[in-house]
C-alpha cells in the first residue's frame, strides 16, 4: 500500500511557564545545525541587548513576536519546521500561560506527539496537568515528559526519579498512552541532541532519537473508512464527476461499495484518482478524487464509507469543548459548527459540566464556560451531520464553533 506521506512527525511542546519550551526548540534546531550562520549571530546580538552576558537565548530562535521577546514568554504559536536523515519534523511551540490554553490547543490539535517539559526545581505544576490533559484529550498517542534544567538540581537521579513517580501517579487517569520519560537540559543541550556525559545514571535514548524513531504509522486510523467531500469536480466535455478530499479514516479501493451520507445513497468505486495517477487503493491520510459508478447528488461536506461501518447521523451530540473567547458559553447560544468539511448551525441545548484539571473529574454542574474552560456541553445541530467519537477518529470526531457575527473561532470540540 502507498504511504500517505513522507515520515513526517508532528509535535507540540507543552508545559508551565518558563519550563523552557521555545529554549528546547532553539537548542534542538542549533544542535542539529538547522539554524544558519547569520541567525546565530542575530541571537547572539539579541541575547547582549537583554543583558545575556555572554549566554546565548536560544528561545529567540522561536519567539518571533515583540510582546513575546519583551515579557519572556511565549504567546502565540510558533511552527519550526526541519529535518534530519531519518526523518521531517513540524514543530508547533505552545504557550504555557494559562490564558494562553486555547493557544495550545490549537497548536497541539494536529500533533502525532507531545513534549510536555517539566522543570526539575518545581517538579509537576497545573499548567503541567492542564497540557497534559489537553494533550491525551486532543488524542495525541504519544508524550515525551522532558524534565528540564536538571544542571540546576546538580543533574540528580533522585529528583527525575520523584517527578517521574508523580507524573506517572496523575497520568493513570489520561488512559493508556506512550510516556517516555526523558532528563534534559535545553540551555545547556545535555540529552537533547547528544547523550549527556553528566546524567549516566539514564540509560535511554535523547530526545532527538526518540523523535527519529517513534513509530507513527501505525497511529493512522485503517479500520473505518471516512472521506468527506471537500470539493466536486466537473468536467462537462467529458463527463467528468470526481470528489475531491483527503481519506480521514480506512482504506478505499477500486469496486468497493460505498454510502454516501445524509443521503444514503449507495454506489460502487470505479476509479481513484491522484496527482500522481490512478490507484487501486488509497488509505487514511491521502488526497485522493473518487469517481462513482452512480451519478447521485454529493455535494462538499457529504461523507463517503463503507455501509456497513457508517459513522452516526443525527441532529444532537454531546460534546467535550475547550472555550476560546471571553464571551461564556452558555446554554440557548447559537453558533455555526465547522465539523471535517461540513458547515451547518448550532444551539448549545446544555452545558453539563467542567472539567478540574486536578483531578481530571468532573467539577460539578455548570451553567457557562469560561475563557480557557473545559467541559462537556449538548448541541443541537441545524441539519443531520455525520460524525464519530474522537476517540474512533480525530477527523471526523472534532469540529470548531464560530461566533457568525465576528467570524471568530470561540471553542474547539472533541465528539463523546
Amino acid at each position: 500500500m502507498a504511504l500517505a506521506q513522507a515520515d513526517l512527525l508532528r509535535l507540540a511542546t507543552a508545559g508551565s511557564v518558563d519550563d523552557g519550551k521555545s529554549t528546547l526548540i532553539g537548542r534542538l534546531l542549533l544542535d542539529a545545525k538547522q539554524v544558519l550562520t547569520d541567525q546565530i549571530e542575530h541571537i547572539e546580538e539579541a541575547s547582549k541587548r537583554r543583558g545575556g552576558a555572554g549566554v546565548v537565548d536560544l528561545s529567540l530562535l522561536v519567539d518571533g513576536l515583540r510582546a513575546e521577546r519583551e515579557q519572556g514568554i511565549t504567546i502565540d504559536v510558533a511552527y519550526r519546521y526541519f529535518a534530519t536523515a531519518r526523518r521531517t519534523f513540524i514543530i508547533a511551540d505552545t504557550p504555557g500561560h494559562v490564558q494562553y490554553t486555547r493557544n495550545m490547543v490549537t497548536g497541539a490539535s494536529t500533533a502525532d506527539l507531545s513534549v510536555i517539559l517539566v522543570d526539575a526545581r518545581k517538579g509537576v505544576l497545573e499548567q503541567s496537568k492542564r497540557h497534559a490533559y489537553i494533550s491525551a484529550l486532543l488524542g495525541i498517542p504519544h508524550l515525551v515528559v522532558a524534565v528540564n534544567k536538571m544542571d540546576l538540581v546538580d543533574y540528580d537521579e533522585d529528583s527525575f526519579d520523584t517527578i517521574v513517580r508523580d507524573f506517572a501517579d496523575f497520568a493513570r487517569g489520561l488512559g493508556a498512552r506512550d510516556i517516555v520519560y526523558i532528563p534534559i537540559s535545553a540551555k545547556l543541550g545535555d540529552n537533547v541532541v547528544d547523550r549527556s556525559e553528566n546524567m549516566p545514571w539514564y540509560a535511554g535514548a535523547p530526545l532527538l532519537e526518540h523523535l527519529e524513531t517513534v513509530k507513527v504509522d501505525d497511529d493512522r486510523n485503517l479500520a473505518r473508512a471516512r472521506f468527506p467531500v471537500q470539493w466536486v469536480i466537473r468536467d462537462h466535455d467529458s463527463d467528468y464527476r470526481g470528489y475531491a478530499g483527503q481519506i480521514a479514516g480506512g482504506v478505499l479501493r477500486t469496486g468497493d461499495e460505498v454510502l454516501v451520507l445524509p443521503s444514503r445513497k449507495r454506489a460502487r468505486i470505479a476509479r481513484i484518482d491522484t496527482f500522481d495517477g490512478p490507484l487501486d487503493e488509497a488509505c487514511a491520510g491521502m488526497s485522493v478524487t473518487l469517481l462513482l459508478t452512480e451519478e447521485i447528488d454529493i455535494s462538499r461536506g457529504d461523507i463517503i464509507c463503507h455501509p456497513d461501518d457508517a459513522p452516526q447521523l443525527a441532529r444532537e451530540l454531546e460534546a467535550t469543548v475547550c472555550w476560546m473567547t471571553e464571551a461564556p458559553l452558555r446554554a440557548g447560544a447559537r453558533y455555526a459548527i465547522k465539523h471535517a468539511t461540513h458547515a451547518a448551525r448550532v444551539v448549545v441545548d446544555d452545558v453539563v459540566d467542567r472539567v478540574d484539571v486536578h483531578t481530571l473529574a468532573p467539577d460539578g454542574a455548570a451553567d457557562a464556560l469560561a475563557l480557557n474552560d473545559i467541559g462537556r456541553v449538548r448541541l443541537r445541530t441545524s441539519k443531520p451531520m455525520a460524525f464519530d467519537a474522537y476517540a474512533d477518529n480525530r477527523a471526523t470526531g472534532a469540529f470548531i464553533l464560530i461566533d457568525e457575527t465576528t467570524n471568530d473561532t470561540v471553542g474547539a470540540g472533541m465528539i463523546c
